[in-house]
């Protein structure tokens, strides 16, 4: 096999995902245009079984599951990219600084990060969100709350398996300030792994903002977002379009995420990279 043949993003399970995830995004940015109706709109008779004026069907108040289900893509993709990159950010700093400064700063950190970790995840969002009130943005915020740990603990290994090289002793004998050292010096050793988390995270995020719908603290009524879409097809479980189609809709993203997610990670591994390369 000829060097360079293969590459992590030649993989079948890479080029699906990273398919699934251009196909949302574009779902997400063109709904209004993809959509034949408003998310809202009553057109038709009630619980219509798919055909070929609904593609998707109608549900229990005559509005069309497709339209529904593309203006869903609008809401669940941009909050979970939000709120990844809120716990990416929150994370990187707290791990960045405990990390690099380390003994009290240190500890203080991490044991709340560990009170953090002491919960099941989708428990303390849940606490969260309740205490919050049943909102999305609640929900957003719940998630965030539990998600930025995993970033703090990440970054922190990094920075202080990083701290004591060459490069940053040099860089802090010509003067360089503790921030400075941590966004110019070190941050290129954080970046990649970061990344690879943020991506995986993203189908998670989707995921528990979709099951705090589910349970009524997320989204909520006559919002078009598949967790509450989902919940409210439970009703007619007989009526088989009401939940599959925005229950695909996670699935897909899900999947989407968590193969380009695994595809970046191999990317960015030089070991993989290698054996990919043959």
């Amino acid at each position: 096999m000829t060097t360079g043949s293969r590459t992590p993003w030649r993989q079948p399970l890479a080029l699906v995902g990273a398919a699934f995830v251009v196909l949302w995004v574009l779902v997400a940015v063109l709904a209004p245009v993809l959509a034949p109706y408003g998310p809202l709109d009553q057109i038709a008779d009630k619980l219509l079984e798919p055909s070929a004026q609904h593609l998707f069907g109608t549900d229990q108040l005559g509005r069309d599951v497709l339209s529904r289900v593309v203006y869903g893509a609008q809401v669940s993709l941009p909050l979970a990219f939000l709120l990844v990159a809120l716990s990416a950010v929150i994370g990187s700093v707290v791990g960045a600084v405990a990390g690099f400064f380390g003994g009290w700063v240190d500890g203080t950190l991490m044991r709340l990060a560990d009170l953090v970790f002491a919960f099941p995840g989708i428990i303390l969002a849940m606490a969260v969100a309740a205490a919050l009130g049943p909102e999305l943005r609640n929900a957003v915020l719940a998630v965030v709350v539990v998600s930025w740990p995993s970033y703090a603990r990440l970054v922190r290994g990094l920075v202080m398996s990083a701290r004591n090289s060459e490069y940053v002793a040099a860089g802090r004998l010509l003067g360089s300030s503790s921030v400075r050292t941590m966004i110019v010096d070190l941050r290129p050793n954080v970046a990649g792994p970061v990344l690879v988390m943020a991506a995986l995270d993203v189908g998670n995020a989707v995921l528990l903002l979709s099951g705090l719908s589910f349970l009524g603290l997320g989204a909520q009524p006559p919002m078009a977002e598949w967790g509450s879409m989902v919940v409210s097809g439970m009703d007619y479980f007989d009526l088989w379009w009401l939940w599959l189609y925005p229950g695909l809709s996670i699935l897909t993203v899900v999947l989407a995420f968590n193969f380009v997610g695994d595809t970046l990670r191999d990317a960015l591994d030089p070991r993989t990279a290698r054996a990919l390369r043959g």
